[in-house]
């Protein structure tokens, strides 16, 4: 098993930056596909970006593209997400997640593993 725990969320300016974290413990990170969701209160958890385990490939949803970039640090067992030009639509909880899996999936159905979040909001 792994156990994730996110951190970088906070209260942002339109336009911000953010880094968000996922430390992994327990087992290699890298052994899993890793992946951000966000949710906001009363809405389904939306995919945002995901990175595969092995290649590192990555995976964006359309409004992530050009401004999200996911990375990982295999040495620190760390994942992260780098957000810019936030907006509000952007203020979600932000969850970190993990699939044992040869395919990414977008679906946070086939994820394992959770972080409890942590919230972004953006302020205009």
């Amino acid at each position: 098993q792994v156990q994730l725990v996110e951190s970088g969320g906070g209260l942002v300016q339109v336009g911000d930056s953010l880094r968000l974290s996922c430390a992994a413990t327990g087992r290699d990170a890298n052994m899993y596909n890793m992946a951000w969701f966000r949710q906001v209160p009363g809405k389904e958890r939306k995919f945002v970006a995901a990175i595969g385990r092995g290649t590192g490939a990555t995976l964006y949803t359309d409004s992530a593209k050009g401004r999200c970039t996911i990375s990982k640090d295999n040495d620190k067992n760390m994942v992260y997400l780098q957000m810019s030009s936030l907006i509000p639509d952007d203020t979600a909880v932000y969850y970190c997640a993990a699939e044992d899996s040869v395919i990414v999936h977008t679906n946070p159905k086939f994820y394992d593993y959770w972080g409890q979040g942590t919230q972004v909001t953006v302020s205009s």
